[in-house]
């Protein structure tokens, strides 16, 4: 249901819950705007173990399944936003997020920051469409 702004909140349970107030993702009639998702295994609430490369991951399977339950998806992203702990990590980053986005990558920044929720390595954040299917 959309709000009278016209934005919807976007919420599943096959991602992880905002740890403060915020919601994971809003949609609109054309875009959804995740908020930043960490590594965090949606089954224990924690940040997954085994470094950069792990946690790349499942912060993009998370940021997947919210784009999915927003009725979008990885291959409509136009823009991300990674922030990384250490930009030393950033060429293990750099594979990982390339094996999610093998086509017609989305713009993307990537900038160092001094600390991420839960000690976590990397947080990303995305702008997509909507599937085409979605808005009609």
């Amino acid at each position: 249901m959309y709000t009278p702004e016209g934005k919807k909140v976007v919420s599943t349970p096959n991602a992880p819950q905002a740890i403060g107030p915020y919601s994971i993702a809003i949609q609109t009639d054309q875009m959804v705007y995740t908020s930043g998702q960490i590594g965090i295994d949606p089954a224990t609430g924690e940040v997954v173990s085994g470094g950069i490369e792990a946690e790349t991951r499942q912060v993009l399977t998370n940021l997947k399944r919210v784009l999915e339950a927003a009725g979008s998806g990885l291959e409509y992203v136009v823009k991300t936003t990674v922030f990384l702990r250490e930009m030393g990590d950033f060429a293990k980053m750099n594979a990982i997020y390339a094996e999610f986005f093998t086509k017609n990558p989305p713009a993307r920044s990537t900038v160092a920051v001094a600390g991420l929720p839960k000690g976590a390595a990397v947080e990303i954040e995305a702008t997509a469409l909507l599937a085409p299917s979605h808005g009609e």
